[in-house]
């Protein structure tokens, strides 16, 4: 079995990019279906790294048909202990423009369907979510981010939808009317998925539009196109954001279940 110190979720052209050396396509089976795609794992700056989009190489699966506990299951299984997570958001504050990037310390589940837990017959998992991602890797990204002088909004709330259609105007102004900030189709179950399994999580959201309060109704080619344009800038921050990452862990991430069993 290949194993892996870095795991990173999303589309954004790492993987394919040649800057992972001594790249292997990798095929895990879990106990809860197969993951997204083969996972690519490599070495970049002497890191071994793994890559999984989320919706497939070509981008076949929907948001709302994500196996993301397969997807989860198969990073633990190569040995994975952080996560890094990019995604395309739109956006609910004026001042968060589209190719701006926004990190989320906080978010609101509006999905229906999903699979959000590991809990299952015979064990019973309560995990705290009461700040869902890993302060030591959300500090690796803002000092990256302040290096490379990216607009960067901290402290953000991502309200997850669950997609994979785009929001009325009436649920639009719903969701900017709690305060959020962002919203996307992602985040949720991902992120519990992965303080569950004491991985260390944090998201990079990649703004491609402002959502429908603003009466500039969204659509998925115009999306594409604001996420074409951002791709090498999500590129060059995750590159410079693992060498930043720190070797051994010393955030609470890895004892999250300490207190969550029954």
């Amino acid at each position: 079995m290949e194993e892996a110190e870095i795991g990173i979720f999303g589309g954004t052209g790492i993987y394919d990019s040649g800057l992972l050396k001594e790249s292997k396509e990798v095929t895990i089976e879990t106990p809860y279906g197969k993951p997204s795609d083969t996972i690519t794992v490599g070495v970049f700056k002497d890191r071994k790294i793994a890559f999984l989009p989320r919706h497939g190489k070509k981008h076949t699966i929907p948001p709302h048909m994500i196996n993301f506990r397969a997807n989860i299951w198969a990073f633990k299984e190569l040995g994975i202990k952080r996560i890094i997570a990019p995604s395309a958001v739109g956006s609910l504050q004026e001042k968060i423009e589209p190719g701006h990037f926004a990190l989320p310390n906080q978010f609101l589940d509006f999905t229906k369907s999903r699979k959000g837990s590991f809990s299952e017959d015979g064990r019973v998992i309560h995990i705290s979510v009461a700040d869902p991602f890993c302060p030591e890797l959300q500090k690796s990204i803002l000092e990256v981010s302040s290096k490379q002088n990216r607009h960067i909004h901290k402290d953000c709330t991502y309200v997850c939808i669950e997609g994979p259609r785009f929001s009325t105007k009436a649920e639009s102004k719903f969701y900017r009317s709690t305060g959020a900030d962002i919203i996307g189709m992602t985040l949720v179950p991902e992120c519990q998925l992965a303080r569950e399994a004491q991985m260390c999580y944090a998201s990079i959201s990649t703004v491609t539009d402002y959502d429908v309060w603003a009466e500039k109704p969204v659509t998925a080619k115009e999306v594409l196109e604001t996420l074409a344009k951002n791709v090498e800038g999500t590129k060059k921050l995750l590159t410079d954001l693992i060498e930043n990452i720190p070797k051994n862990r010393s955030c609470s991430c890895e004892k999250a279940l300490l207190e969550a069993e029954f």
